[in-house]
């Protein structure tokens, strides 16, 4: 472990020490020292199931004073938080993941939730909203008040979470992976509004998976490994090579393990596919013409609204409006009206959010593994558990899934782990067609090296994989050709050896 030496000169906000914590005798913390400079972005990074976010949750009363051992001194007062709400009044907020907002409720009435402002016993509406206004202005926001949060993007939720942790005094902000779910527009906004906070005196402690926003955003980088720390580091006397190989505790030579292999036959052929909607308006997918052969990588890239998640809901049965053209799967036309008729011809799809339409994470690991496949499980109406332990076995051993039971529920397990369930049963379906809908997001660098190796394996086994993906690099690291989308069309397909980020973003954006 390298620790670095604090000077006197530098005050911190947050020391803790010997930090342990179990859960049900995994460790998931082992004697972790780690510090925070007052007035700093300090970056901690690690695999999933590093220990970041469990540390992250002492801090801020999550997890309380006694369900782990060690000791936590905020502003050199030593502390024992019982609750969120603890660590809130010393100055301490949390914005998760998962955002933490009613949906039904306005933005200012979740701001103040638990603390609204009132008048002789009631709340006071007026003086909520004008608070409320206040606070968006500070953050340069210019929806109103009053706008239900339903009706809110994903970046202004995440800016709504902000301007409730500032609508209490905070001095120490924790966001764990704030832009998994952010444009590049919203991120920009994002930093810019960390920076400002910390011109502002707010400390930030910024937990990614994303190398490049550690080096562009934070002053210092912390590493964990196994419920360890690794070492912390000025972020600008280190690069990303070495604090990748400090996470996964290994040199990534080749982040991207494509090798050649045989290409086969089309599996797949579209022909002059179109979906429209009843609007009449310019048609979602428009005139799309390709094959996808046996053993290839097919890879499928584009902005956003280019049409790419479309095209794969579309050949998965679920199209977004009305189709004519033809799919033909091994030479034999095929009408997807339902994903059943998708799963019956051989087609699976990993979809590009596993926590809104992937996972169940309220049955076990077992149960979403098996999920797809029912029917070879089944005996009539009755599941035989034997077969689908089995079946689960089966593949989550071949996906080297970490877990300590099939019985556990799956959103206990890191997303890297989620993402690889949800592969797991794709691949229990034993397809000749998997979609990958954004394969990598949300998970960290170790994972996708496996999920990348993976999906070598498959090709080299003669699967047909076709692969959307926003991350350039990931499409010309991965694909053995590359099919660029724009407004519904296909406007190019470049060969492996040919391709490069120049040329996908001119045919991608039209700019040439």
């Amino acid at each position: 472990m390298t620790v670095v030496q604090e000077t006197p000169t530098q005050t911190l906000i947050l020391e803790m020490e010997n930090i342990s914590k179990d859960f049900e005798g995994v460790h998931a913390l082992s004697n972790v020292a780690f510090s925070v400079r007052e007035g700093e972005i300090h970056a901690l990074v690690g695999e999933n199931g590093a220990g970041k976010s469990t540390l992250m949750k002492i801090v801020s009363g999550v997890y309380p004073h006694g369900g782990y051992t060690g000791s936590l001194r905020y502003r050199d007062t030593p502390c024992q938080f019982k609750d969120t709400r603890d660590a809130q009044d010393a100055g301490i907020a949390i914005i998760h993941q998962d955002l933490n907002l009613v949906p039904e409720m306005t933005v200012a009435e979740n701001i103040f939730l638990g603390h609204e402002p009132n008048r002789f016993g009631w709340v006071d509406r007026k003086k909520m909203k004008a608070e409320a206004r206040k606070l968006l202005d500070r953050l340069a926001l210019d929806f109103p008040p009053e706008t239900p949060v339903s009706e809110l993007s994903v970046g202004q939720s995440q800016m709504t979470e902000i301007a409730k942790a500032l609508a209490q005094r905070v001095d120490l902000l924790i966001l764990d992976e704030p832009t998994s779910a952010l444009t590049d527009r919203e991120i920009d906004r994002l930093f810019e509004l960390i920076r400002q906070l910390k011109d502002q005196g707010v400390t930030s402690i910024y937990i990614s998976h994303k190398i490049e926003e550690v080096f562009e955003i934070s002053d210092r980088v912390t590493i964990m490994r196994d419920g360890e720390i690794v070492r912390t580091e000025e972020t600008s006397e280190t690069d990303p090579r070495k604090v990748v190989s400090a996470m996964v505790g290994r040199d990534i030579e080749d982040l991207f393990p494509w090798e050649r292999r045989e290409i086969g036959e089309a599996v797949l052929r579209v022909e002059n596919l179109k979906v429209e909607t009843p609007s009449g308006n310019r048609p979602i997918l428009d005139d799309l013409s390709f094959e996808l052969h046996r053993g290839e990588v097919l890879g499928v890239s584009g902005l956003m609204g280019a049409g790419r998640s479309e095209l794969a809901a579309t050949l998965f049965g679920v199209p977004p409006g009305t189709v004519t053209g033809r799919i033909e799967i091994l030479g034999s036309e095929k009408r997807m009206r339902h994903p059943r008729d998708a799963i019956n011809a051989g087609v699976a799809l990993l979809t590009e959010d596993r926590k809104e339409s992937g996972l169940l994470f309220n049955l076990t690991i077992q149960k979403n593994v098996s999920l797809a496949s029912l029917r070879s499980v089944s005996v009539g109406p009755w599941i035989k558990l034997g077969r689908e332990r089995d079946l689960a076995e089966r593949y989550s051993s071949r996906l080297t899934i970490k877990m300590a039971n099939l019985r556990d529920l799956v959103g206990t397990l890191s997303g890297g782990n989620q993402q690889k369930v949800l592969l797991a049963r794709w691949l229990a379906t034993e397809p000749k067609i998997l979609i990958l809908d954004e394969p990598t997001r949300g998970i960290d660098v170790g994972a996708k090296v496996e999920i990348y190796r993976l999906m070598m394996e498959l090709a080299r086994e003669g699967l047909a994989i076709l692969m959307i993906s926003s991350e350039l690099p990931e499409i010309l690291g991965m694909s053995d050709r590359i099919l660029v989308m724009r407004e519904g069309r296909i406007v190019g397909v470049l060969d492996r050896e040919e391709a490069d980020q120049e040329k996908v973003m001119s045919l991608a954006t039209g700019i040439r």
